[in-house]
């Protein structure tokens, strides 16, 4: 699908930017179900790459921002239910992108400033081709193959021992010695010989034929009949591990080689570098021989070497830090806007949607563009300054479609000399098209201009928004229950049957009461589907307390921002009695809100205003009632820092202020950017001021990083 954002993130106000995450959400969602679900994509890799990489680009500008349903908190799609699920010991993550050599640049200068080394010291990374297939976990135990687990949602996957076993490049038992515990990932693939072949012998025998060797390859491997996998020339490249007993090398090069020594098959041009100038000369190397290769790729991923500085640099939300994917450019494609039409999203939103004539762009069928608001559709950016040098986007106008990675696909100009000569400029609405409310645009505080979203103002009652926040509510990362999803949400709305998301859990109750029509006699329904979605909303009633935040469907709070909360607040309970507290903006409950690191002023106030609308509070009070939210897992229990509060202060010399964050936050504590009298540390470097100083005068403990590092037994 077609994002229609000529406008550079760079470039992007906050309320396009929020409209821009809110488009990357919902399309995201799609093609993650048609790619790992359905093993069906409607886009190319790279093209679903390139926009979770500009959601994580706008996040990363925009932090407040991060959606509840943030594409960058999740990987992966749902777990078919016709297979056994396996639960991933070590999460099976997606790898951020670049699209440039600057992009690259880039990320080898985050990774030197997150770990302080100066642009002189020896760092080393591996450059390896991106093969376009399924992922896959196989786990040995003594040497021997006992378990094949697909990725999944990065969670839990999906069951594939049996099948995995007839690949031939994967073996069943390990040569030599081997760990006691070793998981090998890698990619499933088909050679492009082998897809072509099997495309004749389809034709031959009269059968429909196949799209491409990637979905070949994931549908192959995800049959419930292993003959079926066995008769297909499936492949399998080692590059990667999950759970292991014990390292056989201290790099990415000696692990990877050892997997060749084990038995199996790794890429013959994976290589090792100490500079940027070699990566990006083995990207350009590897893009020469790409139409040569046997196997499809999509791009070169660089990874450090180092095993030691993988584990410092960590992890940041669903991605590594120490690796990134440099992706392949794309193409341009020309096309008709044909119709613009408005859509309205949970928080009242109107966005405007292009409708395309549709057009091939890259292999794949164009024929939609989300286009930011009206701002954008007039030809001025975010800065109030024009874009596209000035022309506005009319429906009727010729415009060049350009499949690249800040964007896919963008609007990237419009043909003046094809439009017709009794075009007119695109009137927004003033008014929700749903409800028929005033649509109005906010001044921007941060900013003092106004909000290029202009917003349906009846927010209780617009039946958009209500649906939206229903299916909001029953997504994947929130209650995701099973025959509840987008689809039935808006039919139950529309049909008087659920108006807000604590009505869910009623549904039965009432159904079974009601002397009206039951759920089993109506449309769509009988008595053996009715039973299990009852069912399936009692089982979901046990929920952890992070996705129980994120359904609320709260204003900037994403995944990411739930999860931070759920560790703070600890219980539901807890939580929604302290953002109560907090509701005017004052006192200590605001105090330590605000102070949350990676929360904010922004998701504070949406926090306390969302609690402060009595209605919504009555909902929270009503769900809690019928649902019951597990109190949220204290990480690192058995540390002499678990729960405490720790402010980094001053110039940190061996460690960055976020490897600073994240070492506290894997030994169970808090971090915290100011200093309160429930602050329980400061560490604090050369050059601590004000923090330092207020920290001795309320009592609270104050050491250097030296006295940090022994701590923790560094």
């Amino acid at each position: 699908m077609m994002s229609a954002k000529s406008i550079p993130v760079e470039e992007l106000d906050e309320q396009q930017a929020r409209l821009e995450l809110a488009r990357l959400a919902a399309e995201i969602l799609t093609h993650d179900r048609h790619y790992h679900t359905d093993d069906a994509p409607v886009i190319s890799d790279a093209d679903y790459d390139a926009l979770k990489n500009r959601n994580r680009a706008i996040e990363a500008r925009f932090p407040a921002l991060k959606r509840a349903d943030s594409p960058s908190e999740h990987v992966g799609g749902a777990v078919q239910d016709k297979f056994e699920k396996i639960a991933h010991r070590v999460a099976m993550l997606s790898l951020d992108n670049a699209f440039s050599e600057e992009d690259v640049i880039e990320f080898v200068d985050r990774v030197r400033r997150f770990l302080k080394m100066p642009a002189d010291a020896p760092l080393a990374f591996t450059a390896e081709p991106k093969i376009d297939g399924l992922s896959l976990a196989l786990r040995y135990e003594k040497g021997r193959l006992v378990s094949a687990a697909t990725r999944g949602d990065g969670s839990v996957g999906e069951n594939v021992t049996a099948n995995a076993r007839t690949i031939r490049d994967i073996p069943k038992a390990l040569k030599g010695d081997a760990p006691d515990v070793f998981e090998v990932r890698g990619e499933v693939y088909l050679a492009k010989a082998d897809f072509l072949e099997l495309n004749r012998r389809q034709e031959a025998e009269g059968k429909q034929t196949y799209v491409n060797p990637r979905n070949t390859a994931a549908g192959s491997l995800r049959q419930l009949d292993p003959s079926i996998t066995a008769s297909r020339p499936l492949r399998f490249f080692a590059y990667a591990w999950g759970d292991a007993s014990a390292l056989p090398a201290t790099t990415q090069m000696g692990v990877v080689a050892q997997f060749a020594k084990w038995g199996f098959e790794i890429n013959p041009l994976m290589a090792r570098f100490e500079t940027v100038e070699g990566l990006i000369e083995q990207y350009r190397r590897i893009e020469a021989e790409r139409a040569s290769l046997a196997y499809d790729i999509d791009g070169v991923v660089y990874k450090v070497d180092d095993l030691a500085l993988q584990a410092r640099l960590g992890f940041v939300s669903r991605s590594p830090r120490w690796a990134i994917a440099h992706k392949f450019p794309a193409e341009t494609a020309t096309t008709l806007i044909e119709d613009i039409e408005i859509q309205v999203g949970r928080t009242g939103a109107l966005s405007p949607v292009a409708r395309l004539e549709p057009v091939t762009v890259g292999g794949v069928v164009v024929s939609n563009a989300t286009l930011h608001n009206e701002d954008y559709i007039a030809g001025i950016g975010s800065d109030g300054q024009p874009i596209r040098e000035g022309r506005d986007l009319r429906i009727g106008d010729t415009v060049t479609i350009f499949r690249a990675g800040d964007v896919i696909p963008k609007v990237l100009d419009v043909d003046l000399s094809k439009r017709p000569a009794d075009s007119k400029p695109y009137q927004f609405p003033q008014t929700c098209p749903v409800c028929g409310s005033p649509a109005t645009r906010e001044i921007n505080e941060k900013t003092g201009r106004m909000d290029s979203v202009r917003r349906c103002t009846n927010g209780l009652v617009c039946p958009a928004q209500a649906v939206e926040k229903l299916k909001h509510f029953v997504s994947r990362n929130a209650f995701d229950i099973d025959g509840f999803g987008a689809k039935q949400a808006e039919a139950f709305y529309h049909a008087g049957l659920v108006k807000n998301p604590a009505e869910i859990f009623t549904l039965q109750q009432r159904d079974d009461a009601s002397e009206l029509q039951k759920l089993k006699n109506r449309d769509g329904w009988g008595e053996q589907s009715a039973a299990k979605l009852f069912e399936a909303i009692e089982a979901s009633k046990v929920i952890d307390l992070h996705r129980f935040i994120f359904a609320l469907g709260i204003r900037h709070v994403g995944e990411g921002n739930a999860k931070i909360l759920a560790r703070v607040y600890h219980s539901a309970r807890g939580f929604v009695d302290a953002m109560k507290a907090a509701r005017n903006g004052e006192g200590d409950a605001w105090s330590d809100l605000v102070n949350i690191d990676g929360i904010g002023p922004t998701v504070a106030h949406a926090l306390v205003e969302f609690f402060g609308e009595p209605h919504n509070a009555a909902i929270v009070e009503e769900l809690l009632v019928h649902v019951h939210p597990k109190d949220a897992e204290q990480v690192a229990a058995d540390s002499a820092f678990a729960g405490k509060t720790i402010v980094f202060t001053g110039s940190l010399e061996r460690m960055s202020r976020d490897e600073a964050k994240a070492m506290a936050e894997r030994l169970g504590a808090k971090t915290a950017g100011s200093v309160s009298k429930k602050t329980d540390l400061v560490v604090a470097g050369p050059g601590a001021g004000s923090k330092r100083q207020k920290a001795i005068d309320l009592g609270v403990e104050v050491i250097d990083e030296d006295e940090w590092f022994t701590r923790i037994g560094s």
